[in-house]
């Protein structure tokens, strides 16, 4: 769900007066100047890319595909991707 703030609580009353003069009583988005990368603020990547070092750890220490997708609760397409794609 989306948080609106009332522009009262931001910006100053000069500010204000001069948006009023081209936007009246609507709902207006101003959009952010920096974004985040997915994931940046809730850590999702961070664990996403510490499971991923942890199936390339366990592939190479001797489990198969099949067992490490059984593992994960992942497809074999996905364990092969994140394998192949953590070659160095």
């Amino acid at each position: 769900m989306k948080k609106y703030v009332n522009a009262k609580e931001v910006l100053p009353d000069a500010l204000i007066k001069e948006i009023q003069k081209y936007v009246k009583g609507q709902h207006i988005y101003i959009p952010q100047t920096e974004r985040q990368s997915w994931g940046a603020s809730t850590g999702i990547r961070d664990e996403m890319e510490l499971r991923n070092e942890e199936i390339f750890q366990q592939y190479h220490g001797g489990l198969s595909i099949a067992e490490l997708a059984e593992i994960f609760n992942l497809s074999e397409d996905r364990i092969r991707g994140i394998i192949y794609g953590k070659r160095t």
